[in-house]
């Protein structure tokens, strides 16, 4: 099978990688934007930019020729690892049928559309779907044991990425339910800043589990009011995702909360991060979201104000806690 994945980021090599390791009659070429990163990975067996201390497997190739990426993809699977602002581009510049799965979590800022409504507008006719779970880049590049679910309403891609990936470390599971697994792992991405936020002002860790709990509630009253099934969010996509980067020390939203407990600006810890975390450019998209659908969202609200700066996490915290008592369901 010929695999192309679009994207030298991170998680686009890890994948890349762990795809070119597998069993099986697997040629897998990552195309990377910069030719020069491109080079030096294909020099150095690296990914300097984002993973410097691992070596990639002599089997992955590396390129910078798009149309040669796409001609190489064309009869097998695209996977895509971009950031969620460049879906739409990227999926475009993709034949109207082929079969691709993306690895971004998020709603696309402007539009606030989750990557399957993305697709649906720019390629209707493309055979997608979405990959997502509790995964660091890292681990999955080191060869850590790791598991991810498949999401898509079409079963034979389902089956072609659980080929194409499955392995001895990297085990797939499926689902028939992309709109809950990208609601996961775009509200995940919010609450990891939250959660960091009250670690960083040592709250302990019973404030620490109070939130990951509350804020699975949250994400799955988002994923049911657009359509996803209940039962995802207690799954990979969901609890799995939320845990790991609400907690993992590798997460790169939780450093943003971390260091907004610090008093830092944001600006400037977005640039010592180096990384894009998600959670900072779509936090206000899953609020407004929630908002158009009268769903109530009040960590995640809390989370946009301090973004925006309008409250301190002080501030922010004060007024969760002060909020009335109720049922928990």
């Amino acid at each position: 099978m010929n695999i192309t994945v679009l994207g030298a980021g991170a998680w686009g090599t890890a994948v890349a990688a762990a795809a070119a390791r597998g069993a099986g009659d697997r040629h897998v070429l990552l195309w990377a934007r910069d030719p020069a990163q491109a080079e030096a990975m294909r020099s150095s067996r690296r990914n300097a930019r984002y993973l410097p201390d691992e070596a990639l497997p002599d089997a992955l190739q590396i390129g910078c020729d798009l149309q040669a990426a796409i001609v190489h993809g064309r009869s097998g699977l695209f996977i895509v690892g971009t950031p969620m602002a460049a879906l739409a581009g990227v999926l475009q510049s993709l034949p109207e049928d082929a079969a691709a799965v993306w690895l971004c979590k998020g709603f696309e800022a402007g539009s606030g559309r989750l990557g399957h409504e993305v697709a649906q507008a720019v390629r209707p006719r493309l055979r997608c779907g979405v990959l997502s779970g509790p995964s660091f880049a890292l681990e999955v590049l080191r060869g850590q044991p790791t598991a991810l679910v498949m999401a898509s309403g079409d079963a034979a891609l389902r089956e072609q990425v659980v080929a194409a990936l499955h392995s001895d470390v990297l085990r797939v599971y499926t689902s028939n339910d992309p709109v809950g697994v990208e609601v996961g792992g775009a509200v995940k991405n919010v609450l990891a800043i939250a959660t960091g936020i009250a670690d960083g002002m040592e709250l302990g860790l019973n404030a620490r589990a109070a939130l990951i709990t509350r804020g699975l509630v949250e994400m799955t009253r988002l994923g049911v009011a657009l359509g996803a099934q209940a039962a995802t969010f207690t799954g990979l996509s969901g609890l799995g995702d939320l845990v790991l980067t609400a907690t993992g020390h590798l997460s790169r939203n939780r450093q943003v909360g971390l260091q907004l407990a610090q008093g830092k600006a944001l600006a400037d810890i977005l640039r010592e991060l180096g990384h894009v975390a998600e959670g900072v450019y779509s936090a206000a998209t899953v609020l407004a979201r929630a908002k158009a659908l009268e769903v109530e969202m009040p960590i995640t609200e809390g989370v946009v104000a301090v973004l925006d700066g309008r409250l301190t996490a002080a501030e922010a915290l004060m007024r969760l806690m002060r909020r009335e008592s109720r049922a928990e369901g």
